[in-house]
């Protein structure tokens, strides 16, 4: 495969690289801006100028480009410190799923101001009492006229706490097979009856939140599917989510390695020159580069119409433990001092210590890694699903720690 640019791809790379590097937000322009701000001026800037999701239809804000055209793109921002991250869930999962699921007006009220950046979604999934299993949540929607009332708790929700709407599962038929009574739905995480509590993270941060829900009314127009279809629209999210967020997220990468082990000493001389580290630096080399070429084959499929497949839970697998790695070892190579957290002291400015204290989220949001191995086993490699005591049985009828 040739993976140099064709003169168009050139051309295109050109273009972006030109608009990047005289459109990226100086430091003055983002000083006094907390986070959020700051990614929203950059998203709305991209959006007047037509490269925020740029393989969207350019009704919707996006220029119809090829998946070339977004790898290539991604590349040209990448050479950038950009504010960003708040949008991942909203345009990589939610927008997706209701490009699949959603109505026409759908489309037309919340995918602009999802490209602009005007509106934040979160992902309302995750469960105390479900862990791993999706399937197994317990947030009950009952119908009312044509209303929906929803009462239950999620939990893990990222930035549930800046978001404006939310996709949500829930259970719409106890009396079924638990894949079988899930409906999905939207709804404004302004809603009555919807309250957020943060979760203070190993961190220091909280960008995590529990969520409960008492009585709060969704109307039948904000359901994506039919109802008891939930399980088949929630698949297109998390497809779209392990596409989304695929080698584990930002963090420590095999440069900055690379870079530290050439700073460091060991026995006199730099560390880059140990037989050890230079084994550990190729093996962090060619998982990073697999993962890339991985995401290459991903974004082809996707030019193709076709939704991510099961092959994107690789991505995940693979990266977060390797980013908690890199992020170990690194901190190991400074010896006393990778203890100093202080980004005025730290080196790399603190992102090894934030990254391996983060690192164990990663390895569970989008799916931990027992279950990203289980849906390569089962669903790439055809090997046989472990045994379920529940398959085929009523949800209401599932032994649970009460019982």
């Amino acid at each position: 495969m040739d993976f140099n640019d064709t003169s168009e791809e050139a051309a295109f790379r050109a273009e972006a690289a030109a608009w990047l590097k005289d459109n990226v937000p100086t430091q003055d322009e983002l000083a006094g801006l907390d986070d959020i701000a700051a990614a929203k001026l950059w998203q709305k800037r991209k959006y007047d100028a037509g490269w925020a999701c740029i393989r969207w239809e350019k009704k919707y804000g996006g220029r119809e480009a090829t998946a070339i055209e977004q790898v290539i793109w991604n590349q040209e921002e990448a050479k950038y410190s950009t504010p960003g991250g708040v949008f991942v869930i909203g345009q990589g999962m939610a927008a997706p799923t209701l490009m699949t699921w959603g109505k026409p007006e759908h489309h037309d009220r919340f995918l602009p101001k999802l490209a602009s950046g005007e509106e934040i979604w979160c992902q309302l999934f995750s469960e105390p009492a479900g862990g791993s299993d999706l399937a197994a949540l317990r947030t009950k929607a009952e119908r009312d006229g044509d209303d929906w009332v929803i009462n239950g708790q999620k939990i893990w929700t990222s930035g549930a706490h800046y978001s404006d709407y939310g996709i949500l599962v829930v259970r719409t038929d106890p009396n079924v097979p638990k894949h079988k009574g899930l409906s999905y739905f939207f709804l404004d995480m302004k809603s009555p009856g919807v309250e957020i509590k943060p979760i203070k993270q190993l961190t220091g941060g909280a960008n995590f939140n529990e969520v409960y829900f008492t009585d709060v009314r969704i109307p039948d127009s904000q359901r994506l599917g039919e109802v008891g279809q939930g399980w088949q629209v929630a698949l297109t999210t998390l497809m779209n989510e392990r596409a989304a967020i695929g080698g584990g997220g930002a963090g420590v990468n095999v440069d900055v390695a690379y870079r530290i082990a050439s700073e460091v000493m060991i026995d006199d001389k730099p560390a880059i020159e140990d037989s050890a580290v230079r084994a550990k630096l190729a093996d962090w080399y060619v998982q990073e580069s697999g993962l890339r070429f991985t995401g290459y084959r991903s974004m082809t499929a996707m030019s193709r119409g076709e939704i991510p497949g099961p092959e994107n839970s690789i991505g995940k697998l693979v990266g977060a433990p390797k980013t908690q790695e890199m992020a170990s070892y690194c901190m190991d190579l400074l010896e006393m001092s990778g203890a100093i957290w202080d980004d005025k002291l730290s080196k790399e400015a603190g992102l090894l210590q934030l990254t391996y204290m983060g690192a164990p989220g990663g390895r569970i949001a989008g799916g931990t890694d027992e279950i990203m191995a289980n849906i390569i086993a089962e669903r790439v490699l055809g090997m046989p699903q472990e045994p379920r005591m529940d398959k085929g049985m009523s949800f209401s009828e599932v032994p649970t720690g009460s019982n």
